[in-house]
C-alpha cells in the first residue's frame, strides 16, 4: 500500500466529500450537521494563520445557534501547525489522541476464529443494541446512551450501510464492534471495537476485525479505516493496518 496515496484518497473521499446527507462545505471548512442523534462536527479544513481564528469562531457561532455540541476532528497534518492550540483557546476540549490506521482489504485475514463457547450476533433491533451498549459501557467505562440513540437512528434510516456485531459467551455479551459503509467510496470504517476486561487477550477483538474485513471484501471495498486507541493499535498493526496520521477530537459544548 502506498501510504501517501492512501492518505490523499482518504482526505478526498472521507473528509472533503460532501456527498452524505448533512455534510456541507462552507469556505475552507467541511462540516457535518448530524441528522437526529448523528455526529456533528468538522471533518476537514484548509486554514492558515490569518484565517484560522475567524473560521473557528464562525463554526462556534453556527453550532451554538443550533444548540449543539460538536467536534473538530484534527489530524496531525492539518494546517496551521498550531490549530490545536487555537481550538483550545476558543474553548474546545481535546479528547485522547488516536491513530488513523488504514489497510487494504485484500491483505487482511477474513477467517473468524473465536474462543470456544463464543459466537457472533448481528444487532438488528433494540435488543441487539442493548447488548452492544452493555459491552461499550463495561469496556470503556463511559455511558453508551447517546451512542445507542445514534445507532438506532442509523439502523432505521440506512440499515444497508451499518452492521453492528456482538460477541457473546452464552447469554453474556463480551465484545462488540461495527462497520460503516459509504456508497461510492473506496473506504469502509471500523468503529467501537471493545472487549470487556475478563475476555481480553483471547482473540475476540481480532475475530471481530476479521468478520468486518469479510463484510468489506464482499462489498468490494478497497480499504478499511479505523481511529485506533493505544490499546488496539498493536493488534491492528499485526493484522496489517498501517498508521497514516494521528487524530484528536476537540469537543465544544455550547
Amino acid at each position: 500500500m502506498d501510504h501517501d496515496e492512501a492518505r490523499a484518497l482518504f482526505d478526498r473521499q472521507m473528509r472533503r466529500s460532501t456527498r452524505p446527507e448533512g455534510v456541507e462545505r462552507v469556505g475552507d471548512v467541511v462540516r457535518q450537521v448530524g441528522v437526529g442523534g448523528d455526529w456533528s462536527g468538522i471533518l476537514w479544513s484548509d486554514l492558515d494563520p490569518a484565517t484560522a481564528d475567524e473560521a473557528i469562531a464562525e463554526q462556534v457561532r453556527y453550532f451554538a445557534g443550533l444548540g449543539r455540541a460538536f467536534e473538530w476532528k484534527l489530524y496531525s497534518y492539518d494546517r496551521p501547525d498550531d490549530l490545536g492550540a487555537r481550538l483550545s483557546a476558543a474553548g474546545f476540549v481535546p479528547e485522547p489522541m488516536e491513530t488513523l490506521m488504514v489497510a487494504e482489504v485484500a491483505s487482511l485475514p477474513t477467517d473468524v476464529e473465536l474462543p470456544q463457547g463464543v459466537e457472533l450476533r448481528t444487532a438488528t433491533d433494540a435488543a441487539g443494541l442493548d447488548l452492544m451498549a452493555e459491552v461499550h459501557q463495561d469496556a470503556f467505562g463511559a455511558s453508551s446512551a447517546r451512542l445507542r440513540e445514534q445507532l438506532v437512528a442509523q439502523l432505521e434510516r440506512t440499515p444497508h450501510l451499518l452492521e453492528v456485531v456482538v460477541a457473546t459467551a452464552g447469554s453474556t455479551p463480551v465484545s462488540s464492534a461495527r462497520i460503516e459503509l459509504y456508497p461510492g467510496a473506496d473506504f469502509a470504517s471500523l468503529w467501537g471495537g471493545g472487549t470487556v476486561e475478563a475476555w481480553r487477550g483471547r482473540g475476540v477483538y481480532r475475530a471481530l476485525v476479521a468478520h468486518r474485513a469479510r463484510i468489506a471484501a464482499e462489498q468490494g471495498v478497497r480499504y478499511l479505516q479505523v481511529d485506533a486507541s493505544d490499546q488496539s493499535r498493536p493488534i491492528l498493526q499485526r493484522l496489517g493496518f498501517a498508521p497514516l496520521s494521528t487524530t484528536t477530537p476537540y469537543v465544544y459544548e455550547p
